[in-house]
C-alpha cells in the first residue's frame, strides 16, 4: 500500500470514528455552555424575570397563575383558614393528588410528549442520524451541549448565516426553533426558516434525542432559558435580532422565552393552541374530566395564551386550515375541509387582540373577528375583508397618530417597553361601529396568517415570515 492510500484510509477511519461518537456518545461530550456562565463572566441582565445565580434549586420562573383556583375572588385566603381546616383539606385532596401524579408520570407524559419515549427515539434513529448529517454537511451546523439550571444536558444545533446573510439580510437574524411534542431539531420545524435563509438555533426537549431529563413544563422552561442565554452571550446575537419560532406544543417554550425576555425581537407561533385543557379533554374519557383538569393544571400547565399576552413585541400566528390536532371540533375523525372554527389558534388570536386593543375588540370588534376566523381559505378571507371595505392606509394612520400622541403626552417610563409604547392601547375609543369593525379586521389580518396545510406537514419556506410591526 502506498503512503497516499494509507493516509486516505486513515482519514476515512477517523471520519467514521468521529461520526460514531457524534451520534452515539453525546453524553461524553464536554459542556459548551452553562446556564450560569453569564453570571460568572459578569454579564449584565436586561431586567427580565429569568433565573438568577442564587436561585438555581427552584428553576426558572413560571407563570403559575390561578392553576387550581388559588386566590380567586370569593375564595378564602389560606392565611384566613384555621390550621385544622387546612390539614383537613390536604387530607381530602391527597387521593386525587396521588392519582394526578401517577397519571402525569405515566400515561400523561407519553400522551403529551410522545417523543420522549425511548421506543420512538430508537425507531427514528436512522432519520435522526440522516438529519444531523444533513445539517452538518450542507449547512455547516455546529452541535453544542448546554447545561440547564436543573442539570439537564440540552442538545442543540446552530447554523450560522451571518457571513453570507443574503440580499435581504436574513442571515443576520437568529431564529430559535421550539419543536413539537414529537419533533426533533434533526427533522423538525427548523427546516422552514433555515431554507428561507435565516441563521437558526435548534434544540431538543429534555428527554428527546441527545437531551437528558424529562419534558415537564419546568424542565422545558429551564432548557429554554439556557438556550436563550447561549444565543445572546455565546453566539453574540443582539436581542432585537432574535426571533423565537414555536410549532405546536413548542408554543409554550416560545411564549415563555418572549415573556421572560421581552427584549427579543419577534415571535412566530405555528399550529399552536391557547391552553392544553380543552385538547386534553377532547381525547380523554368524559368521566375523567376532574382528574384530567387537575393533572394538566398541576403537571402540564401549558398556559400559552397567558404567556403570549405578556410579550410586548411583534407576533405572528400561523393557523393551518387542515389542522385536526389543535382543534376541538367534533370527534377524533379527520376534520371536513374548511372546518377551522374549532381551531384553538382562534382563541389565541382573540386573547391577544383583546389584551392589546381592548377598545377595538369590544362587542362589534370581537364579533366581526370571530366571523372572519371562520374563513378557511385565502379567497374567503379576502372576500370577507373586502365586504367590510377595510381601508388599510386609514388604519395605519390611526395607529401611528395614536402612538405619536402618546409619545408627546406620556412621560412615565413604565408606559414604555423594549418595543415602544406598552400594551394595552386605548386606541379606538369613540369610533363608529363601522370604523371599529374595520380596525379590528385590519389588526386580525396583521396578526394571523392562514396556511393550507395539516398539523404535521412541513412548513414551506415561503410561508415563514416575520411578524408585522407598526
Amino acid at each position: 500500500m502506498c503512503v497516499i492510500c494509507f493516509v486516505k484510509a486513515l482519514v476515512h477511519v477517523f471520519k467514521i470514528y468521529l461520526t460514531s461518537n457524534y451520534t452515539y456518545n453525546f453524553r461524553g461530550w464536554p459542556v459548551d455552555f452553562r446556564w450560569d456562565e453569564e453570571c460568572a463572566t459578569g454579564g449584565g441582565g436586561s431586567g427580565h424575570r429569568a433565573l438568577t445565580c442564587a436561585a438555581a434549586a427552584a428553576g426558572v420562573w413560571l407563570l403559575q397563575g390561578a392553576a387550581l383556583g388559588e386566590d380567586t375572588p370569593g375564595r378564602p385566603l389560606h392565611a384566613a383558614r384555621s390550621q385544622a381546616q387546612c390539614l383537613l383539606q390536604q387530607i381530602r385532596e391527597l387521593p386525587s393528588q396521588l392519582a394526578s401524579y401517577a397519571l402525569a408520570h405515566s400515561l400523561g407524559r407519553w400522551l403529551v410528549y410522545p417523543g420522549s419515549m425511548s421506543l420512538m427515539t430508537r425507531a427514528l434513529l436512522p432519520l435522526l442520524q440522516q438529519g444531523q448529517a444533513r445539517l452538518v454537511e450542507r449547512y455547516q451546523g455546529r452541535r453544542a451541549k448546554l447545561v440547564a439550571c436543573d442539570g439537564n444536558e440540552i442538545d442543540t444545533m446552530f447554523m450560522d448565516r451571518r457571513q453570507n446573510p443574503g440580499s435581504h439580510g436574513r442571515g443576520l437574524r437568529l431564529v430559535i426553533c421550539c419543536e413539537g411534542n414529537a419533533g426533533f431539531y434533526e427533522m423538525g420545524c427548523l427546516s422552514a426558516p433555515l431554507e428561507a435563509g435565516y441563521s437558526v438555533l435548534g434544540w431538543n426537549h429534555p428527554g428527546f434525542g441527545g437531551s437528558t431529563g424529562a419534558p415537564f413544563p419546568q424542565h422545558d422552561a429551564n432548557a429554554m432559558d439556557v438556550v436563550v442565554k447561549y444565543a445572546l452571550h455565546r453566539l453574540h446575537f443582539t436581542p432585537a435580532h432574535v426571533v423565537v419560532y414555536g410549532w405546536s406544543i413548542g408554543g409554550f417554550t416560545a411564549t415563555w422565552a418572549t415573556m421572560t425576555y421581552p427584549e427579543l425581537g419577534a415571535l412566530v407561533l405555528d399550529a399552536t393552541f391557547d391552553d392544553l385543557v380543552p385538547l386534553a379533554l377532547k381525547v380523554m374519557p368524559h368521566s375523567w374530566k376532574g382528574l384530567v383538569v387537575r393533572t394538566v393544571r398541576e403537571h402540564f400547565n401549558l398556559n400559552v395564551a397567558e404567556q403570549l399576552c405578556r410579550y410586548p413585541g411583534p407576533v405572528l400566528l400561523l393557523r393551518r386550515t387542515q389542522d385536526d390536532v389543535v382543534s376541538t371540533s367534533g370527534s377524533l375523525r379527520p376534520l371536513p375541509p374548511g372546518d377551522v372554527e374549532g381551531n384553538r389558534g382562534n382563541e389565541l388570536l382573540l386573547r391577544l387582540l383583546q389584551h392589546r386593543y381592548p377598545a377595538v375588540m369590544a362587542r362589534e370588534g370581537r364579533a366581526v373577528v370571530v366571523r372572519w376566523l371562520r374563513a378557511s381559505s385565502l379567497a374567503q378571507e379576502a372576500a370577507f375583508y373586502a365586504r367590510y371595505r377595510v381601508d388599510d392606509q386609514w388604519c395605519l394612520e390611526l395607529l401611528r397618530s395614536y402612538r405619536a400622541r402618546c409619545e408627546e403626552e406620556l412621560e412615565n417610563e413604565e408606559t414604555w417597553g423594549p418595543h415602544g409604547l406598552a400594551f394595552p392601547w386605548l386606541v379606538g375609543q369613540g369610533l363608529s361601529t363601522r370604523r371599529r369593525r374595520q380596525l379590528a379586521l385590519f389588526l386580525a389580518r396583521r396578526h394571523l396568517k392562514n396556511v393550507e396545510a395539516t398539523h404535521c406537514s412541513p412548513l414551506e419556506p415561503q410561508d415563514f415570515e416575520l411578524p408585522w410591526a407598526l
